[in-house]
């Protein structure tokens, strides 16, 4: 399988304490003997990940080639006596202790803090515009209207609390997971920026609550600055808002729910502007989280763009982080108090470590190098119903070109600062936010379990043999490894799959009886076992995204020559319009245009974070044909011409003669181009490949259908989040109705359908006093439209 780098720092990465203490099954013998020994060749030299953008940031890429050593991996909650200064029994007995007391801690001023902020002319002006500014400049008054903000910007970070809660986070986690292992590659060039002064922003991916303390307390025990960490969640205990505030974490206000409820207060965006200045002029670090689904944590990018547009901060490195678990941890409660977290920690005397963690620190790259190249955002940015309406109301063969804008990712309503943006500077720093949500993407490597979950669910849904599982695990892991996707797991194959299945199995029924050699795995057929596998397979899915866009497409003029009946592009062999019956034939001659054409449509569905926003919808959708052909699905046509193609002279139109001003125009412009066409590839195996990377956007496509036929039984308008909770129902009713396709019914599903619905125009969004509805458009209240935007949906479902 995938061997580790067997250094110093790598000992604990063939297997996980877990694995060792955890009891055999009752089928693990008949694994074993079915396997055989795996070649190691693939993990002599681990994919380089996480490096800055060729394109948005050449120069910074530029500074860190060569600087990037193979250091391997480091377990941070095995700690020894090695890690202190002191050696013996008792030393071993509180190690963890002594290593947390010699790590290093830098200071954060917070004396005159509050008093910049007040001073600050965007405070000021935000007062002024609100007529709370107290007469004659009195601090005490801007105190007073400014209280409820005041325990956010007092945030500090104390040593004496940061090493208790470091030390009790690590006894925690150890309580948790098996293992935390930290990529130790791109360490180095942390410590090379903090010592240059470098301020820097940490960006991951939300997935739970635990991502917020793992980031600092990896740069912790690493003797690197504690950033200061926004926390999504909302706090009522003023105990843990204190304690949390002495730390560094930036709460949400005591009164608001969301993010989306503390920019409603025409203050509160003026203010963590001011705030975000003051601690990057004293040098602190910070870290933000974003969610693709929601667009949270993007108003705090916003804040640093525009400071560095401002010039008010020279610059900020940006580091993207990506996160791996064998298992998320279920922290999704938004709210929080002291009987719920007391709750938790009391069942972590009761439960064993259960999977292991994996960070992968980016490269970090320079925010004021991305704005000023403004290479991060390509093409024109247009609304969704611009680009798709067109095509799926008009049956127009061509589609407008440009790129499909997220607006929501950074709401226009919520933003309360005095001096709008742009609309070109908002679609800016949406591109910034979109940049990091890929970049952290990419770098986030792929667990046994994801791996494993993506095969039961997109290619074994009705069960799979161990031995062939295991076949497809190693043809699955090699793919990764070729696309430049690091993996984390190691050890034996036997191992890996017996660990990945121990760890998922109240998802799945493992069938072995006498009669059979072979255990037979199925996964479960229940909405709990479909959202866990599909949570997981996630990150495979982007990281082929590119061939399941293409195999969609293939997938859509598939149906299209199957519900023809005729058509001239399915080879007849000597005889015209032969009907297609029955099963048809993989010999069918796809045109690279219309292929072309229909994985660009496709590409504007896509949620945010697939695509990379300095990439053009247009070569997206060529890199998914060509993806194609790489992995032997589709086959290079050849046309044959009456006349050959350099003969100039007997061309119909021989020499086209233009007038232009234009100095990239040329003569070569008129000229016929050159057209290709494709076929599918014959092998046995070439269909099964195809519809595995199709069923990998089916869940996504098939809820954006289903959400389309729901909205005659909604009565509109409702508000947003009711809105959204009964699509979320209407989802899981035609699940279980249907008794198949539960992935298709997550909430995440229902959040990013209904946007997309709104983004095609579908629904209609109304702002009231009680906040956003939601209602039909007038253009899709007629049912033969919505008939129509369904056909287009789902002509990229593989039946």
């Amino acid at each position: 399988m995938v061997q580790e780098m067997h250094d110093g720092k790598d000992k604990d990465m063939i297997l996980p304490p877990i694995q060792q203490n955890r009891p055999a099954l009752s089928w693990e013998m008949k694994i074993k003997k079915k396997l055989k020994t795996v070649p190691p060749c693939l993990g002599i030299f681990r994919p380089t990940v996480g490096q800055c953008c060729h394109q948005c940031t050449p120069d910074s890429l530029s500074k860190k080639l060569g600087q990037t050593s193979l250091r391997g991996f480091q377990n941070l909650l095995s700690v020894n006596e090695t890690q202190t200064r002191y050696r013996g029994w008792l030393v071993r007995r509180v190690c963890c202790a002594l290593f947390v007391s010699g790590c290093k801690i830098y200071a954060s001023p917070v004396s005159n803090r509050l008093e910049r902020v007040c001073q600050s002319n965007r405070v000021k002006e935000a007062l002024a515009a609100e007529h709370r500014a107290p007469e004659g400049g009195d601090s005490r008054g801007q105190l007073n209207h400014l209280s409820p903000l005041l325990p956010i910007i007092n945030t500090c970070i104390s040593p004496g609390f940061l090493r208790f809660l470091s030390w009790v986070m690590l006894k925690m986690f150890s309580s948790v997971f098996g293992s935390i292992q930290v990529n130790l590659n791109h360490l180095p060039a942390l410590h090379r920026a903090s010592k240059e002064g470098s301020l820097l922003v940490y960006v991951y991916v939300h997935q739970s609550a635990v991502d917020c303390a793992l980031i600092p307390l990896v740069l912790f025990c690493h003797n690197l600055r504690v950033p200061y960490t926004v926390c999504p969640l909302h706090i009522r205990s003023f105990f843990i808002r204190s304690i949390l505030q002495k730390v560094g974490v930036v709460l949400l206000p005591p009164s608001a729910l969301t993010e989306q409820d503390a920019e409603m207060d025409s203050l509160y965006s003026p203010v963590i502007t001011s705030l975000v200045r003051e601690l990057l002029h004293e040098g602190q670090a910070i870290s933000v989280g974003v969610s693709a689904e929601s667009g949270r944590g993007g108003r705090w990018l916003a804040h640093v763009t525009q400071l560095i547009k401002e010039g008010s901060v020279p610059d900020v490195s940006l580091v993207p982080v990506g996160i791996s678990y064998d298992c998320v941890p279920k922290t999704n409660n938004t709210q929080v108090d002291l009987g719920s977290v007391l709750q938790w920690l009391w069942s972590l005397l009761w439960r064993r470590p259960d999977g292991s963690v994996r960070l992968h620190f980016a490269q970090p790259f320079s925010l004021k190098e991305m704005c000023e190249s403004g290479r991060s955002r390509v093409g024109e940015w247009l609304p969704l119903q611009d680009l798709l309406l067109p095509v799926i109301l008009n049956n127009r063969a061509d589609c407008v070109f440009g790129r499909r804008r997220m607006s929501w990712l950074l709401p226009s309503h919520y933003a309360s600062e005095p001096k709008e943006q742009t609309p070109l500077e908002r679609d800016f720093s949406i591109a910034i936010i979109l940049h990091l949500i890929f970049s952290a993407a990419s770098c986030t490597a792929v667990m046994s379990t994801s791996l494993v979950s993506s095969l039961l669910l997109y290619r074994h849904r009705k069960g799979v043999s161990a031995s062939a599982l295991c076949r497809d695990v190693v043809w699955l892991t090699e793919e990764l490894l070729f696309r430049n996707r690091d993996v984390g797991f190691g050890g034996s194959l036997e191992e890996v799959i017996r660990y990945s299945l121990s760890l998922l199995a109240p998802h799945l029924i493992v069938v072995a009886v006498p009669s059979r050699r072979d255990p037979f795995i199925v996964p479960r057929p229940s909405l709990a076992a479909a959202l866990h596998l599909a949570l997981h397979a996630q990150i495979v899915t982007h990281t082929f995204i590119l061939e399941a866009v293409g195999a969609c497409a293939v997938s859509a003029m598939l149906c299209e020559v199957v519900g023809s009946g005729v058509s001239s592009r399915v080879r007849s062999d000597g005889v015209d319009g032969e009907q297609v019956n029955g099963d048809m034939e993989f010999d069918v001659v796809l045109c690279q245009s219309e292929l072309t054409e229909r994985a660009l449509q496709l590409c504007h569905l896509l949620p945010p974070g697939f695509m990379p926003p300095c990439q053009s919808s247009q070569s997206f959708a060529l890199d998914a044909v060509d993806s194609l052909v790489r992995c032997g699905i589709l086959i290079m046509e050849e046309i044959h011409r009456d006349v050959p193609i350099c003969d100039f002279w007997k061309r119909a139109g021989a020499l086209s003669w233009t007038t232009s001003d234009d100095p990239y125009h040329s003569d070569s412009d008129v000229e016929e181009q050159d057209l290709r066409s494709y076929k599918i590839s014959q092998p046995s195996q070439c269909p099964e490949m195809l519809f595995f990377l199709c069923s990998m956007l089916a869940g996504h496509l098939r809820a954006l259908c289903w959400a389309t036929s729901g909205l005659d039984l909604l009565h509109t308008p409702l508000p947003e989040a009711e809105f959204v909770a009964q699509m979320h129902s209407h989802l899981c009713d035609t699940a279980s109705q249907m008794k198949q396709h539960y992935e298709s019914c997550s909430e995440e599903a229902a959040h990013t359908a209904v946007r997309s619905l709104i983004d095609l125009g579908v629904l209609s969004e109304e702002r009231q006093r009680g906040g956003v509805f939601l209602g039909v458009g007038p253009l899709f209240e007629s049912s033969e439209n919505r008939r129509k935007l369904q056909r287009f949906i789902s002509q990229y479902l593989f039946n």
